[in-house]
């Protein structure tokens, strides 16, 4: 900004030093015609005194003039160089007035002229300093003129004769305050140009910036925006308008509205002040998008109507998500109603259960071996029902969380020992861990110890003969939805068996999605939707030297989880 400044001071000096030389250059060549007039109708001899003196100092201005400019092309400090200038011409000026007449010469006003350019060029300093100058040296003309110790040409009267020494005195009191006054005005008014130019610059950059600040909200709404003046013309024309609507706003600009998008004719037709419509429209790539029209009147300062402004607002998303809302309020009372049916299903298999062993009791000895296979396969049916009637109950109802402070690592380890001797075919089971520690987590340890009881049932369904399970846990920082850094638990639980069948693979987390032929498919489901209760998620792949892997992130806190999850965010680490 102060290079710019600089720069700008510079061309500004620069110009007013070459209007200088160039009015410089004008004044001279009048001199020289007036003399050459002078000299053709006089025949006086001192005339030609006169112009011979006249015709030196032209020359000279002429051979300065010329240095000037060449000198302009390699001098650094044009301020010097107008100092410089300046004070030469004040000499120049009084050397003038020394070869017309000294005090009778007219040509005492130049010195008000190179004041003034003074104050012009090198502002308030510089119209002082040449006034000082041009003071000193008209005084000290006049006072070595009236002590006869120089003689001005063309003047052959002593002033001493002429003149009283007041007189002298007042001539050259009322010209020294007449330069510093001229020199005073002359460098203010050139200042207060040059602070009104700066402060016109400023606002002009202002005015600039909010004009460009303007464009880039209007272009940055992602809503079209269509600006119409008082006859219908288009004058402007966003880019959500020319991504709705496949025009480009070179092709709008200045054009009837009827012309770019003749559907809107009717709506701009209602009286209304703020009109909202909802309307449909097909793209260009044919997809169908909904959306909402507000009409508002374009006003003036004054509250006059100076066309209308039209914002398109996409609402194809808005609708979906309400479509989607109520397919899940849809879900929930359908799950609800499930929940219920499953909750009045258990006790009729309670009691078909229990009448069933009562029976088996009471049959005879003949018939014994039938009926107990006949009646052990109604129980194992019955049993299986009953789990899958539990498991449909956790995954629709889930439990309410229970949050303490734990060590995850032993919370594993215990689940896994629990399991491994709930039942005799899970003790063909191993583990192999490899722990971070300590793992101390803020969460429910209830809901985490039915994740790991399901992955271990997945893995041991998947391993019937004999197999072995690799947990592993570490932490690390992540990021929430709001890009605030916060730790997360990573488990991952590897078994050597077949691995998941690519058919389901996609939506093994998907409730019922399954290929085993007694598995129900809400284990998985059922870990999932405990995860992202807790505030973290679960993904599962297959692993290249064979077998499977799920893996699990939590929170740390379970606090910063739940934020996290209702970001809808999914942390890729």
């Amino acid at each position: 900004m102060v290079k710019t400044d600089r720069d700008y001071a510079q061309k500004e000096t620069l110009s007013r030093l070459q209007l200088l030389m160039f009015l410089r250059v004008g004044l001279v060549s009048l001199l020289l015609g007036v003399a050459i007039i002078i000299q053709v109708r006089e025949t006086r001899t001192y005339f030609g005194e006169i112009l011979n003196a006249h015709y030196f100092l032209i020359a000279l201005i002429y051979f300065l003039t010329v240095f000037y400019v060449v000198a302009l092309k390699y001098i650094k400090s044009l301020s010097r160089f107008a100092y410089l200038q300046l004070l030469l011409d004040t000499i120049f000026i009084t050397a003038i007035i020394y070869t017309t007449g000294g005090i009778e010469s007219i040509f005492s006003l130049l010195y008000l002229l190179n004041i003034i350019s003074g104050g012009t060029i090198l502002y308030r300093r510089g119209g002082m300093i040449i006034a000082s100058f041009s003071s000193v040296l008209y005084g000290a003309f006049l006072d070595l003129s009236y002590y006869q110790l120089i003689r001005p040409v063309g003047y052959y009267f002593p002033y001493v004769q002429e003149y009283q020494s007041s007189e002298i005195f007042y001539r050259i009191l009322v010209n020294v305050a007449a330069f510093y006054l001229v020199g005073f005005l002359s460098g203010f008014l050139s200042e207060q140009v040059r602070k009104s130019r700066a402060e016109l610059k400023i606002k002009q950059k202002d005015i600039a910036d909010l004009e460009m600040l303007k464009e880039n909200i209007i272009q940055s709404i992602s809503s079209g925006l269509v600006a119409l003046d008082e006859h219908d013309k288009i004058i402007v024309f966003n880019r959500g308008a020319e991504r709705i609507f496949d025009i480009d706003s070179r092709d709008a600009i200045r054009k009837d509205i009827n012309d770019i998008i003749p559907f809107m004719m009717p709506y701009l037709k209602v009286d209304n002040p703020n009109k909202f419509s909802q309307l449909s429209h097909k793209m260009s790539d044919g997809q169908q998008i909904d959306l909402l029209l507000n009409i508002s009147p374009l006003q003036e300062q004054d509250g006059s109507k100076k066309g209308e402004i039209l914002v398109f607002q996409d609402t194809t998303r808005i609708r979906e998500m309400e479509q989607e809302v109520k397919r899940m309020e849809d879900l929930a009372m359908l799950g609800e109603l499930a929940a219920g049916i499953a909750h009045e299903i258990r006790n009729p298999l309670a009691s078909i259960s229990g009448s069933i062993q009562v029976l088996d009791d009471s049959f005879s000895k003949e018939d014994a071996p039938i009926n107990k296979r006949l009646m052990g396969i109604i129980l194992r049916e019955i049993s299986r029902l009953n789990h899958l009637v539990n498991d449909f109950l956790q995954f629709a109802r889930p439990q309410k969380m229970e949050i303490e402070e734990f060590d995850l690592n032993q919370l594993i380890m215990d689940t896994f020992y629990i399991f491994q001797n709930s039942q005799d075919r899970y003790r063909h089971l191993d583990v192999e861990t490899r722990f971070f520690s300590p793992l101390r987590i803020k969460s429910d340890p209830q809901q985490l110890k039915q994740v790991f009881w399901n992955i271990f049932l997945n893995a041991c369904e998947a391993m019937p003969d004999a197999g072995q399970i690799r947990v592993s846990t570490d932490k690390f920082r992540g990021s929430n939805g709001k890009g605030e850094s916060i730790d997360l638990v990573r488990v991952r639980a590897e078994d050597s068996g077949p691995g998941i069948d690519p058919k389901v693979i996609k939506d093994m987390f998907r409730p019922f999605s399954t290929t085993k032929k007694d598995g129900s498919g809400l284990g998985l489901a059922i870990v999932k939707r405990i995860v992202e209760g807790l505030g973290g998620e679960v993904s599962g792949q297959n692993l290249a030297q064979g077998g499977a892997a799920i893996t699990i992130l939590l929170p740390l806190s379970i606090e910063k989880g739940i934020e996290r999850s209702r970001q809808g965010t999914v942390s890729k680490l």
